[in-house]
C-alpha cells in the first residue's frame, strides 16, 4: 500500500504575542479577538530554511540514497526562476538523479504536492518521495493578516514499504475563488472582505469536500478518529465542526492560537500533530483550503510506532522563545528598514563558485580520509591529521547532521544583524572535524564553552543588486 512512512516538522524558536501586535499598530478589535501568539522566523530564516528543517526531521534514521523524489509547496519562494526544490535537495545530500518540483501559488499546494507524491509512488515511478511545505507569507502593518499568519513547515515521505499512513483515498474541489491574492513582485498579500471569505468560501468549501469524501468512499463519518480542519478563522473552525456534526475528540486541535496560519504547511503541520498521537487502525481525514480545497483518508499502520523519534509538533512548540519588540519583529522582512552600515554590505555574488562548492555549502560536506577515517571540512586534498598524511584518498563526509560542541565563540556589535550582536562560534563535531559558524537562535549570555551544538540551514545574505539569495549553515543550541 501506499502512504506515508515518515513525517517531520519545524516551527521556529521565537513567538510574539498577538497584544504586542495590537499595541505596536493601534488594533483594539481584530487584533485581540484573536488569542495567543504566532510563530515567527528569525531574520536568516525563509521558507526554504524551514523546508530544510521539517525535512531533516523526517529524515532522521532513514537512508537518504532511497529519495527519488522532492516536492516542495510553498507561496512564497526565494526565487521566481530557480528551483526551490533543487535547492532542498542539495542541502539535503540527496542524490543528483531525483525528481524534483515546486509547487505554489496555492495554500493547498500542500495537500496537492502529498498527491501527487501519492501518485508517483503508487504509479511505480519512484519508490520513495519527500514532500515539504512552508510558508513565510507577510500581512501589511496593521492588517489582520500580519496578526494571523504565522511561519512553519511540514515534511512527509510517501513510499510503499513500511508505511505508517495509507492513503485510503482523495477528495479534490477546484474553485477560482479569489479571497487572498499577491500578484508577481508584491511584497504583502491582498484580501477580500472577510465575510465574502468566510461565508462564501471557508464554510462552505471546507465541509462540502469533505462530505464528498465520505460520499465517495461510504464512509460513517463518526468512526473517523481524527479530521483536519485547517484554522484560518478560529470561530469559524469551530463552527464547521458542529456543521459537519463532529465530536469534540474527532476534531485536531488547532494551531491558529500558537503558531498562526501557515499557508501551504497549515493542514500538513496538524497532521504530522494528528500522527503523533494516532494508535494503528486509526483513519485521519486531513482537508486543506485554497482556490477550492483537497480531503484526504489516511489509516495508521501498525509501524506508526518506529515514527515515534520526531522532534514533529509538540517538541517544537515546547521549545519557544518570547519576541517581545514589534520594531524588531518587523525588520525581520524588511518592513522596517534597517541601517546595514558598511559591514553590511554584500559584495558581487560568485554563482560559478556556488556551483562548483555546491556540496561544500549548500550540503555541508567535508571530507573523510580513507586511511585514518579522520574528517575535516571544508573538503581538502590532504588529511589533516600529522601522523596519516594520505594525499588524494578523501571521500565526502556530511557534517549538517553531526552534533557537536562549542569549542570557542565571540561576538560583533558592529556586525550588521536584524539581531543584534552577531555570533560567531568554532563548532568541535563529536565525530571530529571543526569549523567557525556563526551562531543564531541563541543569546550571548547563555553561550557556554562545550555546550551542546547542532547544525541548522539558513540564508546567510540576500544580493539585492543581482537578486540572489546565499545559504549557509549555522550553529545553534539543540531545541529542547
Amino acid at each position: 500500500m501506499v502512504g506515508i512512512t515518515s513525517y517531520g516538522a519545524y516551527i521556529p524558536l521565537q513567538r510574539i504575542n498577538r497584544k504586542i501586535l495590537a499595541n505596536a499598530t493601534g488594533w483594539s478589535t481584530s487584533s485581540t479577538s484573536l488569542p495567543g501568539e504566532k510563530a515567527v522566523a528569525n531574520y536568516d530564516e525563509d521558507s526554504l530554511t524551514m523546508a530544510v528543517a521539517a525535512a531533516i526531521d523526517c529524515l532522521n534514521g532513514i537512508d537518504r540514497n532511497k529519495i527519488g523524489g522532492l516536492y516542495f509547496a510553498t507561496t512564497t519562494p526565494p526565487y521566481r526562476e530557480r528551483q526551490s526544490a533543487g535547492i532542498i535537495a542539495t542541502a539535503l545530500d540527496l542524490r543528483p538523479d531525483i525528481r524534483a518540483a515546486d509547487l505554489t501559488d496555492s495554500i493547498k499546494a500542500g495537500t496537492s504536492a502529498l498527491l501527487a507524491a501519492c501518485d508517483a509512488v503508487k504509479a511505480g515511478s519512484e519508490k520513495n518521495i519527500i514532500v515539504c511545505a512552508a510558508d513565510c507569507r507577510l500581512g501589511k502593518p496593521g492588517s489582520a493578516q500580519e496578526v494571523i499568519f504565522g511561519e512553519g513547515a511540514a515534511a512527509f515521505i510517501v513510499g510503499d514499504t513500511d508505511v505508517i499512513a495509507t492513503l485510503e483515498g482523495s477528495y479534490t474541489l477546484s474553485y477560482d475563488f479569489m479571497d487572498q491574492w499577491r500578484a508577481d513582485g508584491e511584497k504583502f498579500n491582498r484580501t477580500w472582505e472577510d465575510r465574502w471569505i468566510r461565508d462564501e468560501g471557508y464554510t462552505k468549501f471546507i465541509p462540502e469536500v469533505i462530505t464528498g469524501l465520505v460520499k465517495k468512499y461510504k464512509l460513517n463519518i463518526k468512526e473517523i478518529s481524527k479530521i483536519v480542519i485547517p484554522s484560518i478563522y478560529l470561530r469559524e473552525h469551530q463552527a464547521i465542526a458542529k456543521t459537519l456534526q463532529l465530536d469534540e475528540k474527532q476534531v485536531q486541535k488547532e494551531m491558529l492560537t500558537t503558531v498562526g496560519d501557515t499557508g501551504t504547511a497549515n493542514s500538513l503541520m496538524m497532521l504530522v500533530a494528528a500522527l503523533e498521537d494516532a494508535k494503528p487502525g486509526d483513519k485521519i481525514i486531513v482537508s486543506s483550503y485554497g482556490n477550492g480545497a483537497d480531503a484526504l483518508l489516511f489509516q495508521v499502520t501498525e509501524h506508526i510506532e518506529k515514527a515515534r523519534n520526531r522532534r514533529g509538533i509538540k517538541k517544537h512548540l515546547a521549545s519557544k522563545k518570547d519576541l517581545t519588540h514589534y520594531e524588531r519583529f518587523a525588520s525581520y522582512r524588511d518592513v522596517i528598514p534597517m541601517e546595514m552600515g558598511l559591514r553590511g554590505e554584500v559584495g558581487m555574488s560568485q554563482v560559478s563558485l556556488m556551483w562548483r562548492e555546491r556540496k561544500t555549502i549548500l550540503a555541508l560536506c567535508g571530507a573523510k580520509c580513507k586511511r585514518c577515517g579522520t574528517p575535516q571540512y571544508p573538503y581538502q586534498r590532504v588529511c589533516v591529521n600529522p601522523k596519516c598524511g594520505a594525499i588524494d584518498e578523501m571521500e565526502y563526509y556530511r557534517f549538517s547532521d553531526k552534533k557537536g560542541k562549542l569549542f570557542s565563540y565571540t561576538s560583533d556589535s558592529l556586525a550588521f544583524s536584524p539581531s543584534p550582536p552577531e555570533m560567531y562560534g568554532i563548532v568541535q563535531f563529536d565525530e571530529g572535524g571543526r569549523y567557525n559558524f556563526n551562531l543564531t537562535d541563541c543569546e550571548l549570555d547563555a553561550l557556554k564553552i562545550d555546550m551542546p551544538m547542532e547544525m541548522t540551514f539558513r540564508r546567510k545574505f540576500v544580493d539585492y543588486v543581482r537578486g540572489i539569495h546565499g545559504y549557509f549553515w549555522k550553529a545553534m543550541p539543540p531545541r529542547a
